[in-house]
């Protein structure tokens, strides 16, 4: 039953870009920063302020941070292969130096896709706020309503204007989810303002 809607909500007008990735991985051994500081122009390291090293890659456009335990986190690509392209780009590009030869990394993971969506439609949002369950409306700190989703587990910061920010997702097939949810749930109440 879960496959047959999961395919109907696929299916849905709901335009969705993708504006970042977060990724992770690890590089299986302990690393000494400052080596690979020195070997990056475009990177800052200040372990007072930041435990990690922040690289930034211009092609392909992103953030790696690194930590002395391996650990490296990625952000700023806008699709899940182009944050895997640029993992494996620094780590290809580190094991160049003698210093990391031997480096290799363990399987990445996305571990968050934020995407802004358009539902097509103005959104009742005072009358949103009222009706959809598991959702937050304080106007005077945010112009948005906060829903959160139960499946997939995301959350949904939906504006009056029809558009919707998705964060939480794994994958862009659970930011069509989200959104055709959200979509189907404002048209079962009534709360989307069709222009006619």
């Amino acid at each position: 039953m879960k496959n047959l809607s999961t395919q109907r909500l696929l299916r849905s007008n709901v335009s969705t870009n993708i504006e970042n990735v977060v990724a992770t991985t690890s590089l299986n051994q302990k690393i000494d920063i400052r080596k690979i500081v020195g070997g990056w122009h475009l990177s800052q390291y200040d372990p007072k302020k930041f435990p990690g090293a922040i690289i930034r890659q211009k092609h392909p456009r992103s953030v790696l941070i690194v930590f002395k335990s391996g650990s490296l986190v990625c952000t700023g690509t806008k699709s899940q292969d182009m944050a895997n392209y640029a993992i494996q780009k620094f780590v290809s590009d580190l094991k160049k130096s003698n210093n990391f030869a031997k480096l290799q990394s363990s399987t990445i993971k996305i571990q968050n896709m934020v995407a802004s969506c358009n539902l097509g439609n103005k959104i009742h949002l005072e009358k949103a706020a009222r009706n959809l369950p598991r959702s937050m409306y304080e106007p005077e700190q945010f112009p948005g309503i906060i829903h959160r989703l139960s499946y997939p587990n995301t959350v949904a910061l939906i504006f009056a204007s029809g558009r919707m920010v998705c964060t939480g997702a794994k994958s862009y097939q659970e930011i069509q989810i989200s959104a055709n949810t959200v979509l189907m749930e404002l048209e079962k109440r009534n709360l989307v303002a069709y222009q006619t």
